[in-house]
């Protein structure tokens, strides 16, 4: 199940026989859900001329306690191959242009980014916002209300600690190829920035362009108006550097590292 958003903007017309890039959305949660309502931040990729695909993996809610149950014991295996098997769909009917196809997602969505970018060979790029890179790190830091999460979500504790090993992106920095850009709100105390940091450090010394933003006085979720510009800009001139669409800058949103090696 996924909501698919194709490019809208008036005054832009793209060339002929054109296909654009697809930008696919892991929800956070895990076990949330993307809705079709009105999300201002769909149409700016949209109006920026990206597709986007709004996924509703296996163990989102909304559809049933079987599909929801699709996620237990199974968090980082279901919701990145129902992202990967939703964005080939569309390359492979020819609606995006499969060369170009992206990923993101926030907090538990950043999982299912890095896991899609780790350990498929599908995406050209993602991003991370907060995301989740190593599950047994997430026990330890997690809150009270999901302290016992990941026990339905991956396995109990005492079964945890191989499928740990095997799903979490920081244990497989070395099959990492793709480019990211990872945002961090530096108050987070859900998934802390060493979360990212070992991402980002990884990244830098394999020579993979890499972008790491940091915000102050934002924690797990950005609230600031200034962070969510600030954020979707910096995005934005990522995607358009890494595609090739646009050359780096001076002043540009985000510093992109290693990108002579990409």
């Amino acid at each position: 199940m996924a909501f698919y958003y194709p490019p809208c903007n008036a005054d832009v017309a793209p060339p002929p026989d054109s296909r654009p890039p697809l930008i696919v959305i892991g929800h956070g949660g895990p076990t949330g859900m993307a809705s079709n309502t009105l999300k201002l931040a769909t149409q700016f990729w949209t109006s920026r001329g990206f597709a986007v695909l709004d996924v509703n993996y296996g163990g989102s809610s909304g559809f049933g306690r079987a599909y929801r149950d699709a996620l237990k014991g199974q968090w980082g295996v279901v919701d990145v191959e129902d992202c990967v098997a939703g964005a080939r769909y569309l390359a492979t009917r020819g609606v995006v242009d499969g060369e170009r196809l992206l990923i993101r997602g926030s907090s538990a969505g950043g999982l299912t980014t890095l896991c899609a970018l780790t350990f498929h060979d599908v995406f050209k790029a993602g991003a991370s916002y907060y995301g989740v890179a190593d599950l047994a790190g997430l026990d330890a830091d997690s809150h009270k209300f999901e302290s016992h999460y990941n026990e339905y979500l991956i396995a109990p504790k005492a079964d945890a600690a191989v499928a740990y090993l095997l799903r979490s992106p920081s244990n497989h920095t070395d099959q990492l190829r793709r480019p990211v850009i990872f945002f961090q709100g530096l108050d987070d105390k859900v998934v802390p920035p060493q979360q990212s940091e070992v991402m980002v450090e990884a990244l830098r010394r394999s020579g993979v362009p890499v972008a790491y933003m940091t915000l102050e006085g934002e924690g797990h979720g950005f609230r600031k108006a200034d962070s969510i510009v600030r954020t979707l800009e910096a995005e934005l001139y990522f995607y358009q550097v890494v595609l090739g669409l646009r050359a780096s800058e001076p002043g540009a949103p985000v510093a992109i590292e290693n990108l002579a090696g990409a």
